[in-house]
């Protein structure tokens, strides 16, 4: 019985809450100072749509933290493994970026 080929990840539109979480998961850049998604969605609902609609193999890692009030609780960590980092780059990736810079930034 032949198994099936995963698709190759697709990116999302390029303003989308999905295509700006993407674009930190892809890039050097740092996530810090990020706007936020204004309660339009959660984190890990963008992570599992890029996962189940865009088929990127995000990686998901979770530790234990305090919050600023001392309580404790889960930090999670989301990245994309180098190789694919690397190919969707070389794939399309870097001008899918400059595309998004170039559309947040016109009048």
């Amino acid at each position: 019985m032949a198994t099936k080929s995963p698709k190759s990840p697709t990116f999302p539109g390029p303003l989308t809450a999905r295509g700006a979480v993407l674009a930190v998961l892809i890039s050097d850049r740092d996530q810090t100072g990020a706007p936020p998604l204004q309660g339009r969605t959660s984190l890990a609902a963008i992570i599992k749509s890029l996962k189940r609609k865009y088929h990127w193999p995000v990686e998901t890692s979770s530790f234990p933290s305090n919050a600023a009030d001392g309580r404790a609780t889960w930090a999670t960590v989301y990245s994309l493994p180098p190789a694919v980092v690397q190919r969707a780059l070389e794939r399309g990736g870097r001008e899918w970026l400059e595309r998004r810079d170039a559309a947040r930034n016109a009048p």
